[in-house]
């Protein structure tokens, strides 16, 4: 049986909305979602996957996560490329729905109505 999660889809193309999505809990869903294999930036409660290779690539860059990702608290030093899926961290260290306090700021910081 397979686990689904609610992640919060940050497109790298700007026209692309963001978006709440259920996806499945395996690796290969945030595989196909970033367009490659993942890596990920961690802050409290959550975390972003991004393609690895998102630079060598390249990946269009995207200005919404990173402002997320700052935003929330998780000072990064490169630009963020590629599409961003987010997704919360359990306590357990497994992958969970994204965080609430994510999602409301990412409404408010980029003025959309988001429902998980």
């Amino acid at each position: 049986m397979q686990k689904f999660l609610f992640a919060l889809i940050v497109p790298a193309r700007l026209h692309e909305p963001i978006r709440v999505e259920e996806i499945g809990a395996a690796l290969a869903s945030r595989q196909s979602l970033v367009e490659g294999n993942v890596e990920a930036i961690s802050g409290r409660g959550w975390h972003a996957f991004l393609n690895d290779q998102a630079e060598s690539i390249p990946l269009p860059l995207n200005p919404r996560a990173e402002v997320l990702i700052r935003e929330a608290g998780t000072p990064i030093e490169d630009p963020v490329s590629g599409n961003a899926v987010f997704l919360g961290q359990g306590s357990d260290g497994n992958e969970t729905d994204v965080p609430g306090q994510l999602l409301s700021l990412a409404e408010r910081l980029f003025g959309t109505r988001l429902a998980a």
